[in-house]
């Protein structure tokens, strides 16, 4: 049996610690702006709703309960813009992350096949192939949305691509015309494509679309599955709340294998789901309290000579001061604001950090005026 060592990368965000350390040092304490897990309060209708069914001794369904369905349904229809979703084009999970890094092994892929995804992305995609032991292959998001014949992505050997729009780290928004090629290319070449679609609540100069609108896939989800999180948009990262939506085929396929491995979402997190997509007040909330940190930090970074690229999106900036990202994270660290180096996403990152907006009004008042 080989050791983790041997299978997976070295887990990045191990690096910090000493810049962490530095940041503490601050004499008001660190602002801590690395890391995108949410810290305002869970919205009181979805504690609720847990509470309430916190008498549940059984066990749940894989599925989820007829409710979940029809909530993640209805949400889909009304937010997405999908046309004609049943039941079967839902499935709930157990938070994004544990689904990006076992859907290769979910979805039956090992040696000789290839998980593609963005040269500038969430490590979990490249840690998914490595677990099922395939192969992986990374592609420029550009060029891959210019078209079939601008593309530098060979599909042979391809089963799985990723999409990532609004992107983590960089903010970018794949517009209607890009992913209906994106998805056209990946239908012509017989390629699985799994869009993950976090962020897609959080558009600022953007409005993003997915890739089960009509406009994008023609009226079809052959192919197509999203995914989809409540981690961000409700503050439910400590629920570990989740779904997939698409392609019943693919779904009924994962459902299969889900319930084989006990994947269960817990029953008092699948009525919490229920009653968080059903209210649209509380996301309205929460993104005005990002927009204003937002706008705070970008003009304070701006005003010390960093550009802002992308950043259209998501709970990050994306910021470069032109100097190796780590010599940016040291210097902030010595302000005690502490940011995610560029190249944790990639290689095409290492002149950039990654800012996020998580974090008090209290804390990001803080690290606006340390910049100042």
């Amino acid at each position: 049996m080989s050791a983790v060592s041997d299978r997976l990368p070295t887990f990045p965000w191990d690096k910090l610690e000493p810049y962490k350390k530095t940041a503490a040092a601050h004499p008001d304490g660190i602002v801590d702006l690395s890391v995108g897990t949410p810290v305002d309060p869970v919205p009181e209708l979805i504690q609720k709703a847990l509470a309430g069914a916190s008498d549940s001794p059984g066990y749940p369904t894989v599925w989820g309960t007829p409710e979940l369905r029809d909530a993640l349904v209805s949400w889909c229809e009304r937010r997405l813009g999908a046309r004609d979703f049943t039941h079967r084009n839902v499935l709930p999970v157990v938070g994004s992350k544990e689904l990006v890094a076992w859907l290769p092994t979910q979805l039956g892929l090992g040696p000789g096949d290839k998980v593609a995804y963005p040269r500038l992305a969430y490590p979990t995609y490249e840690v998914g192939a490595r677990l099922a032991r395939a192969e992986y292959v990374t592609y420029d998001t550009e060029t891959l949305a210019a078209g079939a014949a601008g593309t530098d992505l060979d599909p042979e050997g391809i089963k799985l691509l990723w999409l990532n729009s609004p992107s983590n780290p960089t903010g970018r928004v794949l517009s209607k015309d890009e992913l209906t090629r994106i998805v056209a290319w990946a239908r012509e070449h017989g390629i699985l494509v799994f869009s993950d679609e976090c962020y897609i609540e959080l558009g600022w100069e953007a409005d993003p679309v997915s890739v089960l609108h009509p406009d994008v896939n023609g009226g079809s989800y052959e192919g197509l599955v999203t995914v989809h999180s409540l981690s961000k948009r409700s503050n439910l990262a400590g629920y570990r709340a989740a779904f997939l939506a698409g392609d019943a085929a693919v779904l009924g396929e994962l459902l299969e294998i889900r319930k084989h491995g006990g994947m269960m979402t817990s029953a008092p997190t699948q009525a919490a789901v229920v009653a968080a997509l059903g209210d649209d007040q509380h996301v309205q909330e929460q993104r005005a309290r990002y927009a204003a940190r937002r706008e705070q930090l970008r003009a304070a970074l701006e005003a010390q000579g960093f550009r802002i690229e992308h950043s259209e999106a998501s709970l990050y900036l994306w910021a470069t001061r032109g100097e190796s990202c780590w010599d940016t994270v040291a210097h902030l660290a010595e302000l005690g604001i502490l940011v995610a180096p560029g190249d944790f996403y990639g290689s095409a990152g290492e002149q950039f950090v990654r800012v996020a907006l998580t974090a008090t009004d209290e804390r990001v008042a803080a690290a606006v005026s340390r910049l100042a």
